[in-house]
């Protein structure tokens, strides 16, 4: 059902959900005073909580997650920048947000790589078991011993891999907290990773 203002239900609904998923961050509320008359501040904050909970989410994940329309997403995004709420990265040929100044730039290369399925699998799977080779990384995300050279090869060269002695995450700490912190957003895997952290960084320490 549409509103006279022009929100449907569904769509209130899931703004309001992703608001309240960042009701703790610093960044909900500081939408500015014109946006609250208009109604702006809904889709404003729903857009700051979500990347509280997803940071590194491109352009069109924010859009679609969010149920916005494309110039609705820019108008918000453009604005949220405007107060220094978020900030924008290049990633590739994907435009990536986060919260402004929570992140460092190999966190945020991080987050872009965990942002992708294939690679964010490897990254798991060495942090879950160092001793993790090509070929079980291979089977293990189901893809082929060319995929994993390939995506190696991009962890390689932005710093967040190491082939010296066979496969290793670089900062291994700091990708594990992103992993964790972020679990939900990154999927099944992650959230396992997750659930064994404490046991994992006793194990590693």
């Amino acid at each position: 059902m549409t509103k006279p203002d022009g929100v449907d239900d569904d769509k209130r609904a899931t703004l309001r959900r992703f608001a309240a998923l960042g009701a703790a961050s610093p960044l909900v509320g500081r939408s500015d005073s014109a946006a609250a008359d208009t109604g702006e501040s809904d889709a404003r904050d729903a857009i700051a909580g979500y990347l509280s909970t997803t940071p590194g989410a491109h352009f069109s994940k924010i859009r679609d997650d969010l149920r916005l329309g494309t110039g609705e997403t820019q108008h918000h995004l453009r604005r949220l920048e405007e107060l220094d709420a978020i900030e924008r990265y290049r990633d590739g040929d994907y435009k990536r947000f986060v919260t402004a100044g929570r992140f460092d730039e190999f966190e945020k290369r991080a987050l872009g790589y965990l942002r992708r399925e294939t690679p964010r699998g490897m990254l798991i799977e060495l942090l879950l078991n160092s001793n993790t080779t090509a070929g079980d990384l291979a089977d293990a995300l189901d893809v082929s011993p060319p995929t994993v050279s390939k995506y190696a090869g991009e962890l390689e060269e932005t710093g967040l891999l190491s082939r010296d002695d066979g496969y290793a995450v670089e900062q291994p700490e700091t990708v594990l907290v992103l992993v964790v912190g972020h679990a939900d957003s990154f999927g099944d895997r992650a959230r396992t990773l997750a659930r064994d952290a404490d046991q994992f960084l006793e194990y590693q320490g």
